[in-house]
Order: structure tokens, then C-alpha cells, then sequence
């Protein structure tokens, strides 16, 4: 049933041929910008970073090649190769994507190829790098998931409509998704096959294999219930809702001598660096050689709540250390309670330090930031996901907070300019234990590990995340799909997790 086969790289074919037609839209749907990017960046991004893709090309829609080709220069996608007018079919797509791998292949020379839809933005690098570990042993791989559903088979009469006339064993029903993965040569000499047949359809590449090259079994690789496909209106809002509640696995920690090198040299201000996770951030940048200026009410008397107090702190870190790198904004109150039992005085001061704050920051400091292509960091809490009885402000504000690190890091990536939130789950700090008391040792995360990982983030690549710290984390190898599922989890989760 299998094959041992080795090959020298893998490259990973993107199929955005499509329409809006089925989307209501006058643009191709892989255009449709889901949680501040285009369906299709979102896709080549995945890509980008999974460590088993060598290269990628991409097949688009005839007259939107331009349009791809600066979504890849703006977003530094250096794994994108070629980007290729599609053909009007699906099967026209594959053929042309084969003829361009095969150029420029020595004789006898094979590669892995991966076939993904553009619109399925949601692929998680699991899937991918379980595709690419298929192809050591087999020549062609799809990827399925069971179906939930019951699946029926209709026949139409006339005028009377639709009617059963089977239904089949659900437990063997699957429901196909991508990637689609096959040696080339596989896929190759399945299409010069089929062009031999002058009926010929098809609507995927497996089961062009699957009815020209019976010898060659297809192995399945499980998919995962995110892998969805945007196709329908419904799809869009779908999609943008999961991004908007997804959060991201911490990168993996930078090590001693990057933080040096990358810190030295550079200037971070930090809101709310009196105590907490503030304070050990500014203390943690500091050891490895940044020049940072820590401020709070206790400390610097900087307010920020006052738009003068947050201008006149980063003006004179500027003028002071001629540049700002980094702003930190860890600053925030819990106020816990019903609304209708709240004063003014109380709501006024969470829309202003939790909302209002990283708004006057942002716009305060973007200036410094677009002058170094800096990052500004901010915090929320998973009580983002979903509002609960009594944090009415708390969860409210905090999940503006995170749509408004995913917008400006849209609105800013022209700039070079990197947005990112953390969401760290129930932290032992000063503001955690005014609110509700001491509590059992262990079962709070600490405000250093929370630092460490705001620092790996701050040094990364990333930006428009919403970056989970987590005091256990067995998913985070999974890579996307696991934001999503603790993104589930924290909706799900009838404890309050926040920091």
C-alpha cells in the first residue's frame, strides 16, 4: 500500500482562481480582507511560516496578478515565488501549476507538491507539516474531516421536487478539505492521463487520481473543523469572528544572546511599569542592555488617562535617547460589579485607563514608532471572549482593546509599524490581589513569565496577534489551530481569567 519516496523540496501551490460571485463581491473572494488582511494573505502567511514548506507559487484569478504581487512585497513573504494568471477551471488551475513546477527539474528529479485553496485561511501548520510527513510513504494525500452530519442521496421528480433514496453510513463519510498532496510526477502523469479522455471532469485533483491511477492509493491525513472554506456570505462573517476571538502560541523564546543583540541599542517606554507585569518587562529589557523608561502614578506620576502626561513622557524619552523602539502599555484597572449599582466616577475611570489609554498611546506614539519601525504592545484578558455578570467594563473594554490592535496593525503596515496584544491568563499581580484577595499558591501564572513572553513577542516578527501566556500549553505545537481552540476554551470557560 505504500511507497518509500524521498524528494529534494516541497512546494506548496495556492489555487486562488476563484470569483466573489458566490460572496455578492465585484472582487475575487481571496481578496475579501478577513480580520484586517486578505483572505489570501492570511493563507500565504501560514505557509510562510511552516517550517516544512520550501517555496510557494500561487495561481490567481486573470487580471488580479498585481494585486497578489503586492500583498507579497508589502507583507515580506519571501517563500512566494511566482505568482501566475489561473486557468477558468479548477483541473485548468492544476495543469497549469504542474507545467511550471516541472520547469527547470533535472531529469528524474521529483518534488512534494501541495494543492491548497486561497480561501481556506484557517489552515493550521499541523495539517501542513502532517501532508509533507504523508509524502515520504505515499504518492498522494488528502486531507478530511468525519462528517457531523447525517449526508443524504436525493433524487428529483418533476415538478414534485426533491426525494430520498439512500443514506449512507455516516462513520464512513468524510468530508474532503486541504491541503492535496502528491509527488509531481504522480499528479503529472494523472492529468496526461486524463486528457486522454475526452469526458473529463473533476472538481479536485485526488480524484483525478483516485479514477486514472487506480494503482495509487490516496492516504488521509485528519484535518481539523478550522480548515473552513470561504465561500459563502456566511463564511466571511464566520472567518473574521474566529480571527477576531483567536489567539496565537507564544513564539518561541529569543535566548540570552539574541535578546542582547536585539536590545541593545533600543529604547522602550513602558505605561503601568510601577509593579506587575509592567515593572518586570522594564526591569527584563533593561537587564539585556535596552535604555528603558518605566513609567506609572506611583513612581513618575504619569497619569495615563492624561493625554499630556503619555505625550510628555514619550517626547522626552525621545529627546532624551534620540529614539523609541518599543511602547509597553500594561496599565489597567478592575472594577468588579453590577452596572447598575456602578457610579459614574467608576465607569468613566475604566473607559479612560483601560480603553481610552492604549488609544492615546497609540496615537501618541506612533510617530516615534514609524521612525524606527517599532511595536507597540498592549494587554487584554480572556474575558475578551465573551462578556460575564459583573466584569460588564472589564470584559467590554478589553475586547476593544484587542480590535484595536488588529486594526491598527492594518492601518500601520504600511508604516513597518507592529501591533500585537497579550492575553495572559490569570496573573498573580498587585491589581489581581486588591480584587480578589491571596489566593492558592500555584494556580495563578507570574508576572515574570508574562514579561519574558511579551519580550519574545516585542522581538518578533509579529503583528495583529493576540498572543496567549498560558502556564501549560500542550496545544502550541499545533501552531493556529491552537488560538482557536483556546479561543473556544475561553468562551467555554466559566472562570474569570484575568490578569
Amino acid at each position: 500500500m505504500s511507497q518509500h519516496i524521498t524528494a529534494s523540496r516541497t512546494t506548496a501551490v495556492i489555487l486562488a482562481g476563484g470569483t466573489g460571485q458566490r460572496v455578492g463581491l465585484q472582487i475575487p473572494k481571496q481578496l475579501i480582507k478577513i480580520a484586517g488582511k486578505a483572505v489570501i494573505e492570511h493563507t500565504l502567511t501560514t505557509f510562510e511560516q511552516a517550517e516544512s514548506i520550501d517555496d510557494v507559487i500561487v495561481l490567481m484569478t486573470p487580471g488580479y496578478v498585481a494585486d497578489i504581487e503586492r500583498i507579497v512585497e508589502r507583507a515580506g513573504l519571501t517563500k512566494v515565488k511566482r505568482v501566475i494568471e489561473g486557468g477558468s477551471t479548477r483541473s485548468e488551475t492544476t495543469r497549469r501549476a504542474v507545467e511550471a513546477l516541472g520547469e527547470g527539474l533535472a531529469e528524474g528529479e521529483d518534488l512534494n507538491v501541495l494543492f491548497h485553496d486561497a480561501v481556506r485561511p484557517l489552515i493550521s501548520r499541523r495539517v501542513i507539516d502532517d501532508c509533507v510527513r504523508a509524502l515520504d510513504r505515499y504518492q498522494a494525500v488528502d486531507v478530511a474531516i468525519p462528517s457531523a452530519d447525517t449526508i443524504i442521496v436525493t433524487r428529483t421528480h418533476g415538478e414534485d421536487g426533491e426525494f430520498i433514496t439512500e443514506i449512507p453510513d455516516r462513520s464512513r463519510l468524510r468530508r474532503g478539505q486541504t491541503p492535496q498532496a502528491f509527488k509531481l510526477s504522480t499528479i503529472r502523469r494523472a492529468y496526461e492521463v486524463a486528457a486522454e479522455d475526452p469526458n473529463f471532469q473533476a472538481t479536485d485533483d485526488c480524484s483525478v487520481v483516485l479514477k486514472y491511477l487506480p494503482d495509487v492509493p490516496i492516504h488521509v491525513v485528519a484535518g481539523d473543523e478550522y480548515n473552513m472554506k470561504v465561500t459563502q456570505p456566511v463564511d466571511v462573517f464566520l472567518a473574521d469572528k474566529l480571527y477576531q476571538l483567536a489567539s496565537t502560541a507564544a513564539p518561541a523564546p529569543s535566548g540570552e544572546e539574541a535578546y542582547r543583540e536585539l536590545l541593545a541599542g533600543r529604547t522602550m517606554v513602558v505605561f503601568g511599569g510601577s509593579y506587575g507585569i509592567g515593572k518586570d518587562v522594564a526591569e527584563l529589557a533593561e537587564s539585556y542592555g535596552a535604555t528603558v523608561y518605566a513609567l506609572g502614578r506611583s513612581t513618575t506620576g504619569t497619569h495615563v488617562e492624561r493625554a499630556e502626561d503619555v505625550e510628555a513622557a514619550l517626547s522626552k524619552a525621545h529627546a532624551d535617547s534620540g529614539r523609541i523602539d518599543y511602547v509597553v502599555n500594561t496599565a489597567g484597572v478592575l472594577r468588579i460589579g453590577k452596572l447598575a449599582e456602578t457610579d459614574d466616577a467608576t465607569i468613566m475611570e475604566a473607559l479612560q485607563v483601560n480603553y481610552l489609554a492604549p488609544v492615546q498611546i497609540a496615537r501618541s506614539a506612533y510617530k516615534y514608532l514609524a521612525a524606527t519601525k517599532g511595536q507597540l504592545l498592549l494587554y487584554t484578558s480572556s474575558s475578551y471572549t465573551r462578556g460575564r455578570s459583573d466584569y460588564s467594563l472589564y470584559s467590554s473594554t478589553k475586547a476593544a482593546v484587542v480590535n484595536l490592535t488588529q486594526a491598527l496593525a492594518d492601518e500601520w503596515a504600511v508604516d513597518g509599524v507592529r501591533v500585537n496584544c497579550i492575553n495572559p491568563e490569570r496573573t498573580a499581580t498587585p491589581m489581581r490581589t486588591k480584587a480578589f484577595g491571596q489566593e492558592p499558591a500555584g494556580s495563578l501564572l507570574s508576572s515574570e513569565a508574562v514579561a519574558r513572553t511579551s519580550l519574545d513577542v516585542l522581538l518578533s516578527d509579529l503583528t495583529g496577534h493576540v498572543i496567549d501566556v498560558r502556564q501549560q500549553d500542550p496545544t502550541a505545537a499545533a501552531g493556529q489551530a491552537s488560538g482557536f481552540d483556546q479561543a473556544l476554551a475561553s468562551v467555554l470557560d466559566r472562570h474569570d481569567g484575568v490578569a
